[in-house]
């Protein structure tokens, strides 16, 4: 049978963008937990969760029987021009890093819009209409700046970069991820798929996935697989939560336990060879819920529906 690679990442354990760093799990007892738990490879997290020098880096993942570096998550503002040039900045000397750790496979610059920082769109999240959209001008300053921070990267690097569409960010909803990627360069710049992101950012939970992928096939390199909670979804949508206050209420539960098609996404993966990694995120704000015992439960779920993946 066709092993599935399966990795992990720091999200998992609380640590998020823009959240209080107070509660984090330190990153050498996450790695541990990841690797006691059955994954293989992992994501970096924020600059400067992990050991921002090579040599320290890569000894970490070494010695947690040579764990693989999957990518990097870097947000950023794009539909502001003058955040570009910083974009590019961040994710250069975050692409170089992760470059220098290389291992079995090249690891993604994983690019996304600076995801909970627009109020607009964070109070949005998972009912987004179209008004609430991009306007033409602002979807090409966007894309420019995606195209030019992948372009950066592989030129500095040698490495591609795959944009991740993300709730309370401007490429969420599926129309409006068909327009980004209609907008940027085919070779350069990729998508990371998203189950949990995709699921909620329809506006619904009663979603054709193979559909989805099949929609954007020729641009998938990566994949995230996140479960959602659909009566979580539901009450969000109803009572208008914001983003953040979805997450509190647990939207995004252990694989398994939401209603996101896993065997699909596997059986459609084997038709089309994938080859890489596929990384579980459980996103919980930092102290909740119990990230080793779901990163282990997550684990077994996948290794319970494996058989789709021959």
């Amino acid at each position: 049978m066709k092993q599935l690679l399966v990795g992990n990442a720091p999200c998992s354990w609380g640590t998020l963008e823009h959240q209080d760093t107070s509660k984090q799990v330190p990153f050498d007892r996450m790695l541990d937990e990841l690797v006691e738990t059955g994954y293989t490879g992992t994501e970096l997290g924020d600059w400067g969760y992990m050991p921002t020098h090579p040599d320290a880096l890569k000894a970490e993942l070494e010695r947690r029987h040579h764990l693989v570096m999957l990518g990097a998550f870097v947000p950023v503002a794009l539909k502001n021009p003058a955040a570009h040039a910083e974009g590019i900045a961040l994710a250069v000397k975050t692409a170089k890093l992760i470059a220098a750790v290389a291992a079995t496979q090249s690891p993604y610059l994983v690019l996304s819009d600076d995801n909970g920082t627009d109020p607009l769109r964070t109070h949005l999240a998972g009912r987004v209409p179209p008004g609430a959209s991009l306007g033409k001008d602002e979807w090409k300053t966007f894309a420019a700046g995606a195209d030019r921070i992948a372009r950066a990267v592989h030129d500095e690097t040698g490495l591609r970069t795959v944009f991740h569409h993300h709730c309370a960010g401007y490429v969420e909803t599926p129309d409006e991820i068909a327009t980004l990627l209609d907008l940027t360069n085919p070779e350069r710049l990729g998508l990371v798929f998203d189950t949990g992101h995709y699921y909620h950012g329809t506006g619904g939970e009663d979603v054709d996935l193979v559909a989805a992928l099949n929609r954007f096939a020729d641009r998938i390199w990566y994949i995230h697989l996140k479960d959602i909670e659909p009566n979580v979804a539901r009450r969000s949508r109803a009572e208008e939560w914001d983003y953040f206050i979805a997450m509190r209420h647990g939207l995004y539960p252990e694989l398994g336990k939401g209603c996101v098609d896993f065997p699909a996404l596997l059986r459609w993966l084997a038709a089309h060879d994938y080859k890489g990694y596929v990384l579980v995120e459980q996103d919980v704000l930092p102290g909740m819920g119990t990230p080793r015992q779901s990163a282990q439960r997550s684990r077994d779920y996948l290794r319970s529906i494996e058989s789709n993946f021959a």
